[in-house]
């Protein structure tokens, strides 16, 4: 999915720039790479970009300055962080900003593919209100009409219940990352969204186990997948 995507990349490492943007263009993505945070605000004004990565600390203006020049103009491309820190603070920061994703140094080059990946299914399917009918095992899950139905058996589902089961549903087989359901859904990442995120899956896994076929696996730690069964 990834062929005809152009990423604005801006990191100031001259030695991490180089293989990130050497191994994003491997990978099938259109590259251009700011070394500055002033030299990010003009290509991204000056390019058609589908989606930035940004270095939090970056010399002339931060990545949180260019993050939020940038949703002055566009509310919606998507944003992933990159830093070298991992406090809460920064994080909360970077979602309040507008945020989609948030990876902390070190990272593989192969988690960084990942979430990209993920999150770009993300926002081509979010923006496409047409996807909500979808085949999820026997059961036809109807976003719109909030039910989920197997045969003559219709179960009324709850708006979160709806828009998590969305988000498993756009992402079938893939990772959900838990910090990005809480966001997008809770708009939260409190210790009690938490905890009522994972009250409504226990819901949804019941709703589900009608179909022994599919289930939503816990990845601990990390988030959830909604997958067939092995």
């Amino acid at each position: 999915m990834n062929l005809g995507i152009k990423l604005l990349v801006a990191e100031d490492d001259p030695n991490l720039g180089t293989i990130l943007k050497a191994y994003l263009t491997q990978k099938g993505y259109t590259v251009v790479w700011a070394k500055d945070g002033e030299e990010a605000t003009n290509m991204f004004e000056e390019e058609d970009v589908d989606a930035c990565i940004l270095d939090v600390m970056m010399p002339v203006k931060d990545g949180f300055t260019v993050a939020k020049e940038i949703r002055k103009v566009d509310k919606k491309v998507p944003l992933i962080f990159l830093t070298a820190k991992n406090l809460e603070a920064d994080k909360l920061k970077g979602f309040e900003i507008g945020a989609d994703d948030y990876i902390t140094k070190p990272f593989s080059m192969e988690e960084l593919l990942a979430r990209l990946n993920a999150t770009m299914r993300r926002s081509f399917n979010e923006d496409r209100p047409d996807k909500n009918v979808f085949k999820i095992g026997d059961f036809t899950f109807d976003y719109a009409h909030q039910t989920l139905v197997l045969g003559d058996d219709i179960q009324r589902l709850t708006a979160k219940e709806c828009d998590l089961l969305r988000m498993f549903a756009i992402n079938f087989g893939q990772l959900v990352d838990r910090n990005t359901c809480l966001q997008k859904i809770w708009k939260d990442d409190s210790y009690f969204a938490a905890r009522s995120m994972d009250v409504y899956i226990t819901k949804l896994r019941k709703y589900l186990k009608a179909d022994p076929s599919v289930e939503i696996v816990n990845v601990h730690g990390v988030g959830f997948k909604l997958t067939r069964k092995e």
